[in-house]
């Protein structure tokens, strides 16, 4: 038996040997031995790696695994971008189609899948999938950088579009304007960018490259349905509304659809001579015969369903794609892999809902192939926060998304939710989102940013508190977590209401992710740290409870403050939900209010971003608008009549200040008004500039977003009434 290394000799011999695997020019090989990886010498306090298992990982002999039977290729386009060449790398090109694999029940990477066993098995006694993929290459991968972009797509639609300044869209390839293709992102730097189908709520439809995935039914051991308890939270119009799953029996005495305007009104039964079923039980309609559902308001339904979707095979299918792509030559009957021999790193890119796929495929060992080996090299995860999605579970829903007033009873948010480790007060469990990486030792790298808005309609705190909520956590040694301050989720048009109270916030963090991205690439590559995190915390006073005293939010005239936050409940789907994921109460009991009522479970508690004087939040990654202000930004919004005072989800708010001295007085705000801040444009400018430097020094932001960052600033300044101290007197302020 080989006795173990110490842990500092360890370290340096495997930093030494990932130096000598350093390449020295040309293209680097894909396939990198797990010596190449960077060493798990102790992660949370509860493991350690010896050199033997080193030994072991790297000289095992492992046969391809990763379960793509074949790849049917229906586009291909060569040159693609309208045949634009981007200088040092040149023409790239766009090949779009399916894929189809199958996955092995028996297999213990694939055990963690909910009602696998209970799947359609092939003469293999194999299950079945497919998906739709859609890639973006260099022609000439010899002048590409040899790495990676994955994104999965949001509810089958393509967002790449805000990191890759504005070339993206569904086809992205179609793109044809050379200016913009020029000023691109990720193109110039030779990435190769891949999408594929993960997520069920994306439907069936494939027009316009939607990319969606078809997975198997599961069906009782002698074939007949499964059946059980199923939910739907509706807030859409419409004449009919589409059930997730069909309804086992069409009798309306065995079903529940309830009515209400507000989230802590009590529900009102619609009766059942209000409400009918379509033919087949795929669809509910109010009556009489197309009355709309109304807008907004919150109708949920309760019922028995059949034939679960197993959709926890979005996870393998992500795995093995990317696995397929990075470590294999073809398929099983010989289709090449357009990226064979190419790929030494995979990042992935999200917004919002795939983050919260990848948080749970991270945590779920996904990240390591069916060959053994790491798939993803780094994740820059954006608006995801610490939540999971509703995916691996029967009649589980990957559409929906917890918000401050929508969805809920949906399991999203469930311990672990940090990425080091931490003991459940509620159940006695120690865990991370890590661990199980930690073990097989092919944790990724990991970027995480998010707005304010995820504090408020996601309990986000949890990411970086206990569970208790009385400390502080350390960082994961993989990973920096990024709080971008005063930032709705997403960004918003500040001209626009919606149902909202006041205007969208239209904070934009975009340059902050191409930066952080670079930072990735450089800690993934060549082992440079990102900037340190920068997030509110307990300990220094900017992450407080949510009530104004405590946040110290200003009394704005016209501004309802109510502290409304989401809090994260260990809700109940009855016995052994959390162990099998099969829930046998759904919805679960609950009752109003919906916040911090103890009736409805046992809680974790969640805090909020302190504010400054102004209402901007003082922790963070603090982008200019909120270090040098014209207005107040929030992560959280209020309704509007006749849902007023009712969360308005993911959106924030613009609150200007006033121009003038006089203006402010007059109204009663107590920020100051623009004039009091800044004599003129260029007392402005000073500051911005300042601001803007700090950020790229800090880095946060690259040089050339750094200067389109300043000039769209000043205009918005010139836009609010700042004039240069030059201007004639007769032009200021109006």
């Amino acid at each position: 038996m080989v006795s173990p290394m110490p842990a500092k000799e360890m370290i340096d011999d495997v930093v030494k040997f990932r130096h000598d695997l350093k390449p020295t020019g040309g293209r680097k090989a894909h396939s990198e031995s797990l010596l190449g990886q960077r060493a798990l010498v102790r992660i949370d306090g509860f493991m350690r790696v010896t050199f033997a298992c080193f030994l072991i990982a790297a000289c095992a002999a492992v046969p391809a695994q990763a379960r793509l039977k074949k790849i049917q290729i229906t586009t291909k386009e060569s040159p693609t971008f309208g045949g634009y060449s981007w200088p040092g790398v040149g023409q790239y090109e766009k090949i779009v189609g399916k894929a189809f694999g199958e996955l092995d029940p028996m297999n213990s990477k694939n055990a963690v899948i909910v009602d696998l066993q209970l799947a359609p098995k092939n003469p293999k006694g194999k299950v079945d999938y497919s998906f739709d993929f859609y890639i973006l290459k260099p022609i000439d991968l010899a002048k590409g950088n040899h790495k990676m972009l994955y994104e999965p797509p949001n509810r089958g639609r393509k967002t790449i579009a805000a990191l890759n300044r504005g070339v993206g869209g569904n086809d992205p390839g179609s793109m044809k304007d050379a200016s913009l293709l020029a000023n691109s992102f990720l193109m110039p730097q030779g990435y190769s960018i891949s999408f594929s189908g993960w997520d069920s709520s994306a439907g069936t439809d494939t027009t316009d490259f939607n990319t969606t995935i078809t997975v198997p039914v599961a069906r009782n051991p002698d074939g007949s349905p499964i059946t059980g308890p199923s939910y739907e939270y509706i807030v859409s119009p419409g004449a009919s509304y589409e059930l997730t799953y069909p309804a086992a029996t069409l009798d309306k005495s065995k079903a529940t659809l309830t009515h209400r305007v507000h989230l802590n009104d009590l529900p009102e039964k619609v009766p059942t001579s209000g409400w009918q079923y379509n033919s087949d039980g795929t669809e509910i309609a109010l009556l009489p015969a197309g009355t709309p559902f109304v807008k907004n308001d919150i109708y949920e339904f309760s019922y028995t369903a059949k034939d679960p979707t197993i959709n926890g095979v979005g996870f393998a299918a992500v795995r093995d794609w990317n696995s397929w792509l990075r470590y294999e030559t073809k398929d099983d009957s010989g289709t090449p892999n357009p990226l064979a021999g190419d790929i030494s790193k995979i990042y992935t890119e999200v917004s919002s809902q795939p983050g919260r796929f990848l948080n749970d495929f991270r945590y779920l060992g996904f990240n390591q192939a069916e060959n053994g080996k790491q798939v993803f090299d780094g994740m820059m995860q954006w608006i995801a926060a610490g939540d999971g999605i509703s995916m691996n579970y029967r009649w589980s829903q990957p559409g929906r998304t917890e918000r401050n007033r929508q969805d809920h009873l949906f399991v999203e948010g469930r311990f672990p939710f940090a990425n080091v480790t931490s003991t459940d007060p509620i159940t006695g469990k120690t865990d991370s989102r890590y661990a199980k990486c930690a073990l097989t030792h092919t944790c990724p790298f990991a970027v995480e940013i998010f707005s304010a808005n995820e504090y408020w309609v996601k309990a986000a705190s949890l990411m970086t508190t206990d569970p208790t909520g009385h400390r502080d956590l350390p960082d994961s040694p993989f990973t920096r977590i990024y709080f971008m301050s005063s930032m709705q989720h997403g960004t918003g048009r500040s001209d626009v209401k919606g149902s909202c109270q006041q205007f969208q916030n239209p904070l934009d963090s975009q340059a902050v992710q191409r930066a952080l991205l670079v930072a990735l690439d450089k800690w993934a590559t060549a082992g440079t740290t990102p900037p340190p995190s920068q997030v509110p915390k307990l300990s220094d006073g900017t992450l407080v409870k949510p009530d104004q005293n405590s946040t110290q939010f200003p009394q704005i005239p016209g501004i309802a403050y109510s502290g409304l936050k989401t809090t994260r409940y260990l809700l109940n789907y009855g016995p052994n939900f959390y162990e099998k994921g099969i829930p046998t109460i759904n919805p679960p009991i609950f009752k109003s209010p919906y916040q911090d009522n103890p009736a409805n479970g046992p809680i974790y508690p969640s805090f909020v971003p302190k504010t400054d004087g102004d209402g901007n939040d003082l922790a963070g990654v603090r982008l200019p608008e909120v270090q040098v202000p014209l207005a107040t930004y929030t992560g959280w919004a209020l309704r509007a009549a006749p849902q007023d005072n009712d969360g308005c989800e993911g959106s924030g708010q613009y609150i200007p200040f006033a121009r003038t001295k006089a203006d402010r007085l007059s109204s009663g705000d107590p920020r100051l008004s623009i004039e009091e801040r800044y004599a003129d444009v260029e007392t402005y400018s000073s500051l911005l500039r300042n601001a803007i430097d700090k950020l790229e020094r800090s880095g946060f932001l690259l040089p050339a977003d750094a200067k389109v960052m300043l000039q769209k600033n000043l205009a918005n300044a010139g836009s609010r009434g700042l004039v240069s101290k030059s201007a004639p007197a007769t032009a200021s302020h109006h």
